[in-house]
């Protein structure tokens, strides 16, 4: 490859595209909300926010110092991430935090992206996030379910014109920030049942001896300011 098709596909990654019509905005946000109100529809598409939930789990593993072993994926929608390490402490806790914080902070990551133009750096960033995470996956369903995903965004990067490439960064990030609000509240009305005794809020709870409920009220306020402040920057077209 020379020097020239070199800089064209720095441009074409790295450079900025025109920003959508606000209605395709509209339009993409109502699209991800039918993604994940429905019930039925949600069983399927909450596999996406497990993978950014198991995703985020790993990735701040690494960054702290521990070994990540492994993530499987479910077809119930659950997910499980191993890594080694000092079972208590800063990096545990960091660890064990990351997982519903992720899908919302990874919204908001990505709606600075398209609020800067960056549309084809956010697909193409996703893309090797994916293929990262595949390296880790432990199980059939899992390798599965991400290069499914991964394989969706290859496509569109490549073969998609400039306003589709948009509306499809646009309801991912619409349905991370959105879908990223539901997954604290099915928690919180799981453990009202008495039931996920083991969940990420109640892990902390053990690590800090803060009361779940705390993390609980941290998962929220993470994902709705996220959905807030992630929103303002995608209506500002």
């Amino acid at each position: 490859m020379d020097t020239t098709s070199l800089a064209d596909l720095w441009d074409e990654v790295f450079g900025t595209q025109p920003d959508p019509d606000l209605w395709v905005v509209i339009v993409t946000a109502v699209v991800a909300l039918v993604a994940i109100v429905p019930q039925g529809i949600w069983r399927l598409s909450r596999n996406a926010i497990t993978i950014a939930h198991e995703g985020g789990h790993g990735l701040v593993a690494l960054l702290t110092g521990r070994t990540l072993t492994g993530i499987r994926l479910h077809s119930d929608t659950s997910g499980l991430t191993v890594s080694r390490g000092k079972p208590t402490g800063l990096g545990m806790i960091l660890t064990a935090a990351a997982g519903y914080t992720a899908p919302p902070l990874l919204g908001l990551g990505g709606a600075a992206l398209l609020a800067a133009g960056h549309i084809t750096a956010l697909l193409w960033l996703a893309t090797l996030l994916l293929v990262a995470m595949l390296v880790m996956i432990r199980n059939a369903y899992g390798a599965v379910t991400v290069l499914v995903t991964g394989g969706t965004f290859v496509l569109v990067s490549w073969l998609a014109g400039t306003q589709v490439q948009a509306a499809f960064a646009y309801v991912v990030v619409w349905f991370l920030l959105l879908g990223g609000v539901r997954p604290a509240f099915e928690l919180q009305a799981k453990r009202r049942r008495g039931g996920a005794g083991d969940s990420d809020a109640d892990q902390l709870a053990r690590l800090t001896h803060a009361p779940a409920a705390m993390w609980l009220f941290f998962f929220h306020a993470v994902s709705l300011c996220s959905l807030l402040g992630g929103g303002r920057w995608l209506l500002e077209v």
